[in-house]
């Protein structure tokens, strides 16, 4: 069977179930006598069990079908929860987490066998193993009698003389003949589902020639808790009954060699063979039947499928939908510009025009809604990497996180795990204080780091922030000496937010010691320009002593924006409207020089001049002493004004990728089509303040 075109679906899904163990786990480690999680790890466990078995992933099944043993127990209430073995299971989940980074590169699952693992779990096991030998002797009687009792069951089976003859043939060609009865578990829900495994698993070890009940009375759960068998194989007896033993929620399997004349339906060959010829073709069709029969029992028609309320889309598909619908914006803007040209001498060309515009912008936000996904995919493994942490640092911490059903785009929410990764271990080593340092400042034991995410306008904002020490600048200013980053002088009159500035510096670390978390000198600089690339920012506030707060803002989407459309020296720009405050007519003499630089005085703030003529190197179209019009940008807390030298208006604009070429232009974010065809350069307001 080819299982290739699975891959995305099992990558896809044991992805979500490894999650789900990593919370379900540290829930447990919280309150390890909620039956409720155990139920639902060993249900995650099981799943993945299933799924890498119908993959062909061997190693990655055995783990899981470890770990599913240890759950079972603990659900039968022979095993307690301990400290020790949640360790032991994160571990198995760390491991499960290689397999399937290696199936998701090589799709194969690597040659790993975590046989420690497997020792580790196997003793947890034998913990539980150690307390039930005191009974075992009531249970070995127990046993032989119900072996006793079960011999009996494939002798009752009706055969019929077709069957006899298969049976007589495999004998004369030295195949081994066994009775097998299997017992299902008094708490197993899916009886007819474990059937099924059991039949596969036997059928890969040799050949099922009858089953009583029938295969379909099994299929439709048309039986108590056991069925017996009769199996045809090259294999020994163990190989077959430890091959129905390896499907969980199976009680027991007994088997032996079935001898023929022992069966209350046998009749020797010979009288078979004196039959007339109508009953020998009747003895055809009954043949036939059974091959029939035997090929439906290896099929076993699966149960419906939940109907489910989502689908999963291909990233792909979706990108060329969002372009469709970029070039249909284009074509929309090309018409609005063709009858402003010729004047609206048709009425009923301008309502169609309305009706497109309305049509266009309601797709675009159709598939908006479509790409955005909560970042509750990326931020639900965090508990478990500062679970981590607290024990490799040792200093206790807490994570507390809020919205994280806050909706992003998804390529965003596909490269913002990594950013926040690095602010939060940077949360836990550099800025909370050791429990000692804690204590003389009469702050709690535990530190506390909090991960909150918001919507703000056409913006979704990201904060983590701790109570701990907060950013020593004197420090960040000596290592930037010592390192020549900067001089002295400059140290001497350099503003706060430029000291914390230099900790995005490549390579730029204030650690003591270069440990397995940090002191390396990657992670700011990196958060800073993957967050950049994004079209977003990255801002910090701290206090000495209080703690520190860093602050990522991401635009909601990435491919079509409203911008305000402007003219500077003959040529066409776009700011993009999320940016702009307002938009200010200045007189020639309200401009103030401070520090050499032009500012404004504006409703009580000082607010500095950007020219941009001079910023995009053109001659401006305006005389000095006409008034100056000025768009008011934000970021953050920072404003300027942008003095451009005409409007043009609003516009739903298509940004397009300018590619690596025009890297260095960091105040340009991009491009896009008029509705002329021509080319306007998209402006970004965060790089110019």
């Amino acid at each position: 069977m080819d299982v290739s075109q699975y891959l995305e679906i099992f990558l896809d899904e044991t992805k979500e179930h490894l999650q789900n163990l990593n919370t379900q786990i540290l829930d447990l480690e919280a309150d390890p006598e909620n039956m409720d999680t155990v139920n639902e790890i060993f249900r995650a466990a099981h799943s993945l069990k299933g799924m890498a078995g119908t993959m062909g992933y061997k190693r990655m099944q055995a783990l899981t079908h470890d770990m599913e043993n240890v759950f079972s127990e603990v659900r039968n209430g022979n095993i307690k929860v301990h400290p020790e073995m949640i360790d032991v299971l994160f571990r198995c989940l760390d491991a499960l987490e290689e397999y399937n980074n290696n199936i998701q590169s090589t799709a194969d699952e690597g040659t790993n066998d975590n046989e420690p693992l497997i020792k580790q779990l196997n003793e947890i096991l034998d913990g539980k193993a150690a307390e039930e030998k005191k009974e075992a002797p009531k249970k070995a009687k127990k046993t032989a009698k119900t072996e006793e009792a079960v011999e009996e069951k494939w002798n009752d089976i009706n055969l019929d003389d077709s069957q006899i003859r298969v049976i007589q043939a495999a004998k004369k060609q030295g195949k081994n003949v066994f009775g097998l009865n299997v017992v299902v578990q008094e708490s197993c829900i899916l009886k007819a589902a474990r059937a099924f495994l059991v039949f596969k698993a036997i059928e890969e070890k040799g050949e099922i020639i009858v089953s009583w009940p029938s295969a379909q009375d099994i299929e439709d759960e048309r039986f108590e808790r056991d069925f017996t068998l009769i199996v045809v194989s090259e294999n020994s007896l163990d190989v077959i009954i430890k091959a129905a033993e390896y499907v969980s929620e199976i009680a027991q399997v007994t088997g032996a060699e079935l001898e023929l004349e022992k069966v209350k339906s046998y009749r020797p060959v010979e009288d078979i063979e004196e039959t007339d010829k109508a009953k020998t073709n009747a003895l055809a069709k009954a043949e036939d039947k059974s091959k029939a029969a035997a090929k439906t029992e290896k099929k076993q028609a699966p149960g419906k499928p939940v109907v489910n309320r989502t689908v999963r889309v291909d990233i792909e598909k979706l990108d060329v939908l969002m372009n469709l619908v970029s070039e249909l914006i284009i074509a929309k803007n090309s018409l609005v510009s063709a009858t402003d040209q010729e004047g609206s001498a048709n009425g009923a060309i301008d309502e169609h025009i309305e009706y497109l515009e309305s049509v266009t912008t309601s797709l675009h936000e159709s598939v908006m809604k479509v790409r955005m996904v909560p970042i509750e995919s990326v931020v639900n493994k965090f508990p478990r990497m500062i679970r981590d942490l607290s024990k490799n640092l040792g200093k206790k911490m807490e994570l507390y996180m809020s919205g994280e059903e806050t909706e992003l785009d998804r390529t965003v929410v596909d490269e913002i795990g990594d950013p926040l990764m690095h602010l939060l271990r940077n949360s836990a080593d550099h800025g909370l204080e050791s429990a000692e340092v804690r204590a003389q400042r009469g702050k709690p034991a535990v530190g506390s780091i909090f991960l909150d995410a918001y919507q703000d306008g056409n913006n979704v904002v990201i904060e983590v922030r701790d109570d701990g020490n907060g950013i020593d600048t004197e420090a960040v200013k000596e290592k930037a000496i010592e390192r020549g980053v900067i001089t002295p002088e400059q140290a001497a009159t350099m503003a706060e937010k430029d000291i914390i500035n230099l900790l995005f510096l490549p390579s730029f670390s204030t650690a003591k010691k270069v440990s397995d978390v940090s002191g390396r000198g990657v992670g700011l600089d990196v958060v800073r320009s993957k967050i950049e690339s994004l079209s977003g920012e990255v801002e910090v506030k701290t206090k000495l002593g209080e703690g520190s707060t860093w602050t990522i803002r991401l635009p909601l989407t990435l491919a079509i924006i409203q911008a305000l459309m402007v003219v500077v020296g003959g040529e066409k720009y776009a700011i993009s409207l999320g940016s702009i405050q307002t938009i200010e007519d200045i007189e020639p003499g309200e401009i103030k020089l401070v520090q050499g630089k032009e500012v404004i005085h504006l409703r009580g703030t000082v607010i500095p001049l950007i020219r941009l003529n001079e910023i995009v190197d053109v001659e401006s179209t305006k005389s000095p002493d006409a008034n100056l019009v000025v768009v008011i940008v934000k970021k953050g807390d920072r404003m300027a004004g942008l003095v451009i030298d005409e409007l043009i208006g609003q516009q739903e604009i298509v940004i397009k990728s300018l590619g690596k070429y025009i890297k260095q232009c960091k105040f340009i974010s991009g491009a896009t089509i008029l509705g002329d065809g021509e080319v306007a350069l998209i402006l970004d307001a965060n790089a110019l303040l």
